[in-house]
């Protein structure tokens, strides 16, 4: 198996990567969201922020 950040041979104990700093720029290829995970219907962020403003939104009604 290879490094998928440099291609060379892994080793076990990193393992997909062949190191701590091959994980670690691949963990900031995520945090600088260099990779996207495809969605089959695009997030509209406005109508999930009102969301989260009124809470009571998004539960049902409850009695108690």
């Amino acid at each position: 198996m290879n490094c998928p950040i440099c291609n060379k041979k892994t080793k076990a104990r990193y393992r997909p990567f062949c190191s701590s700093r091959c994980a670690d720029r691949d963990l900031g290829n995520w945090f600088n969201q260099r990779y996207t995970v495809p969605s089959e219907e695009p997030v509209d962020i406005d109508e999930d922020a009102g969301k989260a403003e009124n809470p009571q939104a998004t539960r049902p009604n409850m009695l108690h």
